[in-house]
């Protein structure tokens, strides 16, 4: 049995690979519509992943090589421009793309290792994927309501979208894996997922948002 699950956790690799390299094939052609456009497609379709890694992994060594792999691999790209297609470009200074990887690494190791609950982790790479990539996408099309909090640019549109995406993902997710089909538990992450997203210096809420997201969704519903 247990070889069994070790080929099952060695496909779940494979088939992880050729899911956030297919994700990374099909935002190339989304170039043509934008470099913003198919950035946010990675940030958007990469979080799926946990997904896969509910299905295939049972230990949080099989599940964090993935993400561990693409912290090295982000990291490469940032200083090199290895996939041109998630990279704002040379000298932005931004390693948002690090850190998406460095979140997923950590609540990989945490979700799947001693809380033995992937659905924690899941709430703030799911959040942290669809709310703030999609108020990215709506903020920066149809910019309503603009504003600056310290110092950052933000849109109400955005932060509309970053609460109605966070909102939903939570709610779906909880729903679907039977630990809670109750309104408060979506309602108070995303509001908490919201004012990370408009407090937080670009880039580095890809660590504040999945992160502590995650942890109050524990701390508050869980524990």
């Amino acid at each position: 049995m247990e070889n069994i699950w070790n080929y099952f956790n060695l496909l779940g690799i494979i088939v992880s690979f050729i899911y956030v390299f297919s994700v990374i094939f099909l935002a190339k052609f989304l170039e043509r519509f934008g470099k913003e456009a198919s950035r946010k497609a990675v940030h958007i379709l990469v979080c799926n992943w946990w997904l896969l890694a509910m299905v295939f992994f049972d230990s949080p060594i099989w599940a964090a090589v993935v993400p561990a792999c693409f912290v090295v691999l982000n990291y490469l790209s940032y200083r090199f421009q290895l996939f041109s297609s998630m990279e704002r470009g040379a000298g932005k200074g931004d390693l948002g793309t690090v850190y998406y990887a460095i979140s997923l690494l950590i609540l990989v190791m945490i979700s799947f290792g001693p809380l033995e609950n992937p659905v924690v982790g899941g709430v703030g790479i799911l959040i942290m994927g669809y709310g703030d990539g999609l108020a990215a996408v709506v903020g920066t099309r149809w910019p309503i309501k603009p504003y600056q909090i310290l110092g950052s640019e933000k849109t109400l549109s955005g932060s509309l979208t970053m609460f109605g995406a966070s909102f939903l993902v939570t709610l779906i997710l909880l729903a679907a894996t039977g630990q809670s089909q109750d309104l408060i538990p979506a309602i108070i992450l995303a509001v908490l997922a919201t004012g990370l997203e408009a407090l937080t210096p670009q880039g580095l809420d890809n660590l504040t948002v999945p992160l502590v997201s995650a942890g109050a969704y524990y701390f508050l519903f869980v524990l």
